[in-house]
């Protein structure tokens, strides 16, 4: 089965399900509801269309930005996209150039973009300038689990909310001698209370019933004890509330161990890099999962955890989900909820449908599921089964061997 969504006579779209003569292996989709934000989106500037910059990225960006002009095509979205391309090189004029069109769309869809390492301390990360630059302070993903992918968790649903602009991610790091590096990792007073606000703002909105700080003040006293400060502050202002801190350590583990007790969470940058990771393996990995970065003006939708896939690049088998989950997040942050919603019912009728099969790990006692297990004809081919994950490949049926950089 192919993912159609049609659009009825009204202009109101539709989602249904069609046979397909010919359905790529990753032709699904997952569903997340966006958080919804109080702040006004750009308006539409011609003729009622929406234009988006779009930075492909490296590695499998550029085929997954492909899955969402076709979803949108077909979907008759009233959004076109100002494609910008950024490469790891040297040159900072590709970077310029894209924060250039992000400040006149105020809205951007992108990719991946891999830091050359091979490069010398002064190349900063085209990712963080960007963040830094459009002050995008804040990380939001929705990690919450979905239906037909089966998971040693169940019932999985929160919401992470990492600061995005200092922390370890300030760039400011030297070599005071010859052996001895000092990194600084940057705390402040202004930005803790504004991402603490943020978080709790979200949770009011969004209904939730408790927030989570996550930081390190046992050790790192001044500067995550400033963290920890500054969310207590701001949970004085929302008595109904809950609020606790948890260190990052054991935040871990009981996210592996108990996920179900966390509503929203907030962290520092690199905790939130973290943790982030975790929570997308919590849901069945980091292809299903998707991310936005707000600031006050300007808003940059990604997939989650941020991973080039260069491994699995050019091959058609990366999985398009995140990125299009990032995409309805967008469809929310421009008021067009009526196309997102349709992509989200698709979503769920794809999730649901017995013939789209999702990878899993045969050496992972998972719970039951229903139908039929990994037995019999479901089962890999005899001499595979050292393989980390299988892709099912609808509608011919089979095992193609995909590797373990697969996005499941």
């Amino acid at each position: 089965m192919a993912l159609k969504v049609a659009t009825a006579a009204g202009g109101a779209a539709k989602a249904v399900l069609r046979p397909a003569l010919l359905c790529r292996p990753w032709e699904v989709l997952g569903a997340h509801e966006a958080p919804r934000r109080s702040f006004s989106p750009p308006s539409a500037k011609y003729g009622g269309r929406h234009t988006v910059t779009m930075i492909p990225g490296d590695g499998i960006g550029p085929e997954l930005m492909l899955h969402v002009k076709s979803v949108f095509r077909h979907a008759c979205v009233p959004v076109d996209f100002e494609e910008v391309h950024v490469s790891s090189n040297a040159d900072e004029e590709d970077i310029r150039n894209a924060i250039m069109a992000i400040r006149r769309n105020r809205v951007a869809l992108k990719g991946n973009i891999e830091t050359n390492h091979n490069l010398p301390p002064s190349h900063k990360s085209r990712n963080n300038i960007l963040r830094t630059s459009l002050d995008l302070y804040a990380n939001v993903i929705h990690c919450k689990s979905l239906p037909g992918v089966v998971t040693r968790h169940r019932d999985v649903d929160i919401l992470i909310v990492r600061e995005n602009t200092e922390g370890e991610y300030s760039s400011l790091e030297h070599e005071s001698v010859a052996g001895v590096v000092e990194s600084l990792k940057i705390i402040t007073k202004a930005k803790s209370l504004r991402i603490a606000e943020y978080a709790f703002k979200l949770a009011q909105e969004t209904g939730r019933k408790k927030v989570t700080a996550v930081h390190k003040a046992n050790i790192m006293k001044l500067g995550d004890g400033l963290f920890l400060q500054c969310c207590k502050e701001v949970a004085a202002g929302y008595p109904h509330i809950t609020f606790e801190n948890m260190i990052v350590d054991n935040t871990t583990m009981q996210l592996v161990s108990r996920p179900q007790q966390f509503d929203v969470m907030v962290m520092p940058n690199l905790y939130g890099n973290i943790v982030n990771n975790v929570c997308a393996g919590l849901v069945g990995g980091p292809g299903l999962v998707a991310g936005a970065n707000y600031g006050h003006v300007y808003a940059v939708f990604e997939t989650a955890t941020r991973n080039t896939g260069k491994s699995i690049a050019n091959k058609n088998i990366a999985n398009p989900t995140a990125t299009l989950l990032a995409s309805c997040m967008m469809l929310d942050h421009l008021k067009l909820h009526s196309y997102a919603t349709s992509i989200r019912k698709a979503v769920l009728a794809s999730m649901d449908n017995e013939n789209v099969s999702l990878p899993f790990s045969p050496r992972l006692p998972l719970p039951q599921r229903p139908g039929p297990g990994p037995t019999g004809a479901d089962r890999p081919p005899k001499g595979l089964g050292t393989v980390p994950w299988w892709l099912p490949l609808p509608p011919r049926g089979g095992w193609c061997r995909v590797g373990s950089d697969v996005w499941a």
